[in-house]
């Protein structure tokens, strides 16, 4: 490479050439994409654009009419491999490639790198329901990323208005087959992802080929959609058709209509929810009332409502037999306790020194007290107490 200042530039054409070395030094690649434009001119060459599938980039490729012959007839936007060496024009500064073989990538191949990758997803848990996040009951704003001006988009919303007359949508229309689909598609799911106002997100389109759905398998969608916290609905093609959008996504309807179904109430099968419940709460509040009313009127029936005076009345008849059976009870204890008493003292009698003395015998006391039991110990002269069943006299021992 030369060295270049601002005193001493290099001329356009020594830069240009300096490119065309240096990518002429490059080998030939092995490219995929999508045909986006194709133009064969007189001369014998041909001239396409080749697109990339997931991004906004393409890239100029030519070749000779006889090499593009070989895979003729192909169909809009077919996806291709292709042969070539990458060519710099210093005559205008373009960058080219320079097909030497094509081929059109079958819907075998495409069929087994869905394969490949829809395992691949699955192993990482893309598809686990334990991520799938429930649709809200009634979004404030209904997100529709759709084709511009399709049928998809008038089923979604005639019939989402149709359920809910005031359900507000932020629609983008979008490219939703072709190379464009992926980037538009990406770009406005990640626009409404950001707003906060946007509590449900719809993908949309109509049935079509295989090709057509292909982008709505792309992996770097996919992922955008697993990576997103707003809830997802998936509704594209038919139910037949399964592009791996429906499988990351939090819900998988089967048409448009079933889509707009699925994120809005039925207005009229609420109001009828709420006249059925509103019923209900009537009729349990009548019975409650009916219920209360009647045992009120039980309790006025009562005796005691009627005669208040009843309560004193019946306690006091109550009382006074309690008092009564009282009194008796007591009269009864108080007469056995007098009897065994009386047998107690009598028994005492019997066994007291009085009782003794009443069948004729005597006490005798010294002067002290001391009781005499001994006649050798009252000495002559010794004053005694003689006490007898009537009082007592007085003795003196003369022998």
């Amino acid at each position: 490479m030369f060295e270049t200042s601002s005193e001493s530039p290099a001329p356009v054409r020594v830069v240009s050439e300096a490119i065309k070395d240096y990518i002429d030094r490059l080998g030939p690649i092995w490219i995929e994409g999508e045909i986006s434009e194709l133009n064969e001119r007189s001369g014998g060459m041909a001239f396409m654009r080749l697109r990339d599938t997931s991004a906004d980039m393409s890239i100029s490729v030519m070749c000779y009419k006889t090499v593009l012959a070989s895979v003729q007839p192909l169909p809009a936007n077919a996806r291709v491999v292709i042969y070539a060496k990458p060519s710099w024009f210093t005559k205008n500064g373009s960058l080219t490639l320079s097909a030497k073989e094509i081929r059109q990538v079958g819907v075998g191949e495409l069929l087994a790198r869905l394969e490949a990758l829809k395992e691949k997803l699955a192993l990482e848990g893309l598809f686990s329901a334990d991520r799938k996040i429930a649709l809200p009951r009634l979004p404030r704003r209904v997100g529709l990323i759709c084709g511009r001006n399709t049928d998809a988009e008038k089923d979604v919303v005639e019939n989402a208005r149709r359920r809910w007359p005031s359900v507000q949508f932020e629609i983008r229309e979008v490219a939703v087959q072709g190379a464009a689909a992926v980037v538009e598609v990406s770009a406005a799911l990640s626009e409404l992802e950001a707003n906060p106002e946007v509590d449900v997100i719809i993908i949309t389109r109509g049935g079509g080929s295989f090709e057509d759905l292909l982008p709505f398998s792309d992996e770097s969608l996919v992922r955008l959609a697993a990576s997103c916290t707003t809830p997802i609905v998936s509704a594209i093609g038919h139910e037949k058709d399964s592009p791996l959008l429906d499988l990351v996504a939090d819900y998988r309807a089967s048409t448009p209509t079933d889509a707009a179904k699925r994120v809005v109430p039925d207005i009229a099968q609420e109001i009828s929810d709420i006249e059925k419940i509103r019923d209900r709460m009537f009729r349990r509040l009548v019975s409650t009332i009916d219920y209360e009313l009647n045992q009120i009127a039980q309790l006025r029936n009562r005796t005691v409502m009627k005669d208040p005076s009843v309560m004193v009345t019946s306690r006091r008849d109550e009382i006074k037999g309690w008092r009564d059976r009282s009194i008796r009870g007591f009269a009864s204890l108080l007469e056995i306790e007098k009897k065994e008493l009386k047998g107690v003292k009598a028994h005492l009698r019997s066994l007291s020194p009085q009782s003794t003395m009443d069948r004729g015998y005597a006490v005798v006391q010294l002067e002290d007290g001391s009781i005499v039991r001994d006649a050798s110990k009252a000495k002559v002269g010794t004053h005694l107490r003689i006490r007898v069943a009537k009082g007592e006299t007085r003795a003196t021992v003369n022998e």
